[in-house]
């Protein structure tokens, strides 16, 4: 274990993986999503993709548990678990396609898919029918594929909901339920599978604090009134990310 922290804390780049972590749980406090789609771009650049994913899960597994008692409150946990069978189903899938690509294919796919919903959102896309159970699964499943394959489980299920006409709170706490529901299945497939580095593990957890300060900044600058404001900014850092992200720049 030691011997891992201090490799981990040797990671050349690992200022830049750190502030990544702290940008992402700021904006992951006030908006309630758009973890994976800022760190991931950035640690991509630094960390192999089974790294990356490894790190992201292992943080933001632990950090976000501050919010579960509000999203409990606030969310819909049928829905939730809903969301969460049609992940367990579809990982593995997305997995077994991430062992099987180049590097420069998984950095594309995360920028590229962030931008993607970006667009969506802010071109206003709503979904005026309601929400059945068969769309909830399947998108759960959509979820759960980019999840093993990019380490994003958050996109289909932040689009379905941030396109739909429920209240922010309700969108906020099932957003943050299912995204930790989605590391749980990821985490435990990468393991199964044997993916799951133990260096990059331990960097994760080192990388907690950044990330815990960030969803504390972010929980606290929160106010329900600007919340249109708020979801503008998280916009302009997920696009910022993902650009920077592509693998162009090199």
């Amino acid at each position: 274990m030691l011997e891992a922290a201090s490799e981990a804390l040797q990671l050349e780049g690992l200022w830049f993986v750190a502030l990544g972590a702290l940008v992402a749980g700021i904006v992951r406090g006030f908006a309630g999503f758009g973890t994976a789609m800022i760190y991931l771009p950035v640690a991509g650049q630094v960390l192999g993709p089974f790294e990356a994913i490894t790190t992201l899960m292992a943080m933001d597994l632990i950090a976000p548990l501050i919010h579960v008692p509000r999203a409990l409150k606030d969310g819909h946990p049928g829905d939730v678990l809903r969301l969460t069978l049609g992940a367990v189903l579809a990982v593995p899938f997305g997995v077994l396609v991430l062992s099987v690509v180049a590097p420069e294919v998984f950095r594309w796919t995360v920028s590229l898919v962030a931008l993607g919903l970006l667009i969506l959102l802010v071109s206003g896309f709503r979904y005026r029918g309601a929400i059945t159970k068969p769309m909830i699964y399947a998108t759960g499943g959509a979820g759960g594929f980019l999840g093993g394959a990019a380490g994003l489980p958050g996109p289909p299920v932040i689009l379905l909901y941030m396109a739909s006409t429920l209240p922010p709170s309700v969108v906020r706490a099932n957003n943050t339920l299912y995204l930790i529901a989605a590391d749980v299945v990821v985490v435990t497939v990468l393991w199964w599978n044997g993916f799951l580095v133990f260096t990059a593990l331990v960097l994760g957890l080192l990388l907690v604090l950044p990330y815990l300060v960030g969803n504390w900044l972010g929980t606290r600058i929160f106010r329900p009134e600007a919340e249109l404001l708020y979801r503008r900014i998280a916009y302009v850092i997920i696009a910022t990310s993902a650009v920077l992200g592509l693998p162009i720049w090199d």
